[in-house]
C-alpha cells in the first residue's frame, strides 16, 4: 500500500514504519494517523514480522499533534473525516464539550493500535519527542531514546491537558505530575532514569541499538511474542489503563474549557500561531518562548495611550 505521511518497509523479521513529515517535525495529522493506523495493522497480519520498530524522519521523532489548521480557517470537506475543524473551533471557542470529547476520542482509536496489535512495538526517540509524540511512545511497548533527545508536554501550560494517559503508569505519580503540572522537558538521559524509556544511548548509537533489540525479537516466535506482551497489556488493563485513556480524552475536552486555552487561541488566530506559542513559554524562560516577543508585546504595552 502506498503512503504519504509514513514510509512502511520491512525485512529480517521487523516492520520499519517511520513517520515521514520532516518539514513538520512529524506533528500529527489526521491523515498521519490513520495511515500509521493502516500500516500498523498491516505489519500485525503479516506472518513474516515479529515485531515494530516506530522511528520519525528527519530531526524529530515527533514534535506534536498537529497545530496547522489554527493557522487558517477550517475547511470543511466530507470525503475527509478529520477532526481539523473541531480542533480548530475548540480554540475559537466554537466547540462543544462533547463533540471535542468524540473526536479526541476518535483519533485516539488509531493510536491504540499500538497497544492492541499483538506485536510488539519499538519506539525509535531522537531529536523531539513533545506532546502527542510522547502519547505514541508512551504506547509502545519498549521505548528506547537518543541521550539528548527532547522530552515533554509543553501544551498543557495553556492548551490542554493530554488526550492520552500513560505517564503514571510508566513514569509513577510523582513525575507524572511534575511533567503535567509545570509542561518542563527532560532529556533522553533522564527519560531512561525515571521509566519513561527502556534504555538511552549516544545518538549515533540509538539506531544501531534498536535494531540489535529488534533482531532478538525477530529471533522468537510470533505465537510466543503475541501472549507475552498480552499478559503485560492486561495486568495494566487491571489496573486501568485501558479506561484511563478514555477518561484522559474527556478531561483534554474538559480543559480545553479553561480561559488560558481561549486566549492560546485568540493569539493563534489573530497574530499566529508562532506569536501564540512565544506567549504562552515565553514567560518560562525555558527557551521555547523567545526574549523578542517579550520585548515586543511590552513596547506595545508602552505605546498604549
Amino acid at each position: 500500500m502506498d503512503f504519504e505521511t509514513i514510509i512502511y518497509e520491512k525485512d529480517g523479521g521487523k516492520a520499519r514504519i517511520t513517520l515521514n513529515r520532516p518539514e513538520k517535525l512529524n506533528s500529527l495529522s489526521a491523515k498521519l494517523q490513520r495511515e500509521l493506523n493502516t500500516a500498523l495493522w498491516e505489519a500485525d497480519n503479516d506472518t513474516q514480522v515479529h515485531c515494530v520498530i516506530l522511528r520519525g524522519n528527519g530531526r524529530a521523532f515527533c514534535a506534536g499533534y498537529d497545530l496547522s489548521p489554527m493557522q487558517s480557517p477550517p475547511q470543511r470537506n466530507p470525503a475527509d473525516s478529520s477532526s481539523s475543524e473541531t480542533y480548530t473551533n475548540v480554540y475559537r471557542g466554537m466547540a462543544t464539550f462533547d463533540d471535542d470529547a468524540w473526536q479526541l476520542e476518535r483519533q485516539q482509536r488509531d493510536r491504540m493500535v499500538i497497544w492492541d496489535m499483538h506485536k510488539p512495538v519499538i519506539a525509535q526517540v531522537h531529536g523531539y519527542c513533545l506532546a502527542g509524540g510522547t502519547d505514541l511512545a508512551l504506547l509502545c511497548d519498549i521505548v528506547v531514546v537518543a541521550d539528548d533527545a527532547v522530552i515533554g508536554f509543553p501544551p498543557v501550560r495553556a492548551m490542554g491537558s493530554p488526550p492520552a494517559h500513560m505517564w503514571t503508569y510508566l513514569v509513577g505519580p510523582q513525575w507524572a505530575k511534575y511533567m503535567l503540572l509545570t509542561g518542563d522537558s527532560i532529556s533522553g538521559l533522564e527519560a531512561a532514569a525515571i521509566g519513561f524509556a527502556w534504555k538511552s544511548f549516544p545518538a549515533d548509537q540509538l539506531e544501531a541499538a534498536v535494531e540489535a533489540l529488534g533482531d532478538k525479537m525477530a529471533m522468537i516466535d510470533v505465537e510466543l511474542l503475541s501472549p507475552n506482551k498480552r499478559i503485560v497489556n492486561l495486568a495494566m488493563e487491571l489496573m486501568g489503563a485501558r479506561t484511563i485513556q478514555r477518561m484522559a480524552a474527556e478531561n483534554d475536552a474538559r480543559a480545553h474549557l479553561a480561559p488560558a486555552v481561549r486566549e492560546f487561541g485568540r493569539r493563534a488566530m489573530t497574530e499566529g500561531l508562532k506569536a501564540a506559542l512565544e506567549w504562552r513559554d515565553t514567560k518560562f524562560r525555558d527557551g521555547r518562548g523567545t526574549e523578542a516577543y517579550q520585548r515586543r508585546r511590552e513596547e506595545q504595552t508602552e505605546r498604549r495611550p
